[in-house]
């Protein structure tokens, strides 16, 4: 287990984490301060306790914000045609489509091969 030690509202704490979670814990602790100091700078000095649930609060505001920015996000995505399977499918028809035009374009080709040109008839244009 990692140990920090983190600095809110001019208190130090002792606090407990996860090995390699020491630097995540520090930048917590600090913008959890910040907030503190914020609302300590609007309201000035209404405890620590006050502080901390304000600035709590304010922060799990902003959460929750957040999350419903990114629901909103995977909602808006989930609309959005031509995802995953989507794009494949659409892939596989238009390799379809594209197949079979060319087909077409080499059998009339075949076709026209095969077909004798027929002789132009110059000389029954003049005599008319």
């Amino acid at each position: 287990m990692g140990q920090v030690i983190v600095t809110v509202n001019g208190h130090p704490y002792t606090m407990q984490c996860h090995d390699g979670e020491e630097d995540h814990l520090t930048e917590l602790a600090q913008l959890l301060d910040t907030e503190v100091k914020q609302i300590r700078s609007s309201v000035g000095q209404v405890g620590d306790i006050r502080l901390l649930l304000m600035a709590g609060l304010i922060i799990a505001d902003r959460l929750s914000d957040s999350l419903k920015k990114i629901e909103d996000l995977q909602d808006r995505l989930n609309g959005v045609p031509l995802g995953g399977e989507d794009l494949a499918a659409t892939e596989r028809a238009l390799e379809d489509k594209v197949s079979e035009r060319l087909i077409a374009a080499a059998t009339r080709l075949e076709e026209l091969a095969r077909s004798e040109p027929k002789p132009v008839d110059t000389a029954s244009r003049g005599s008319s």
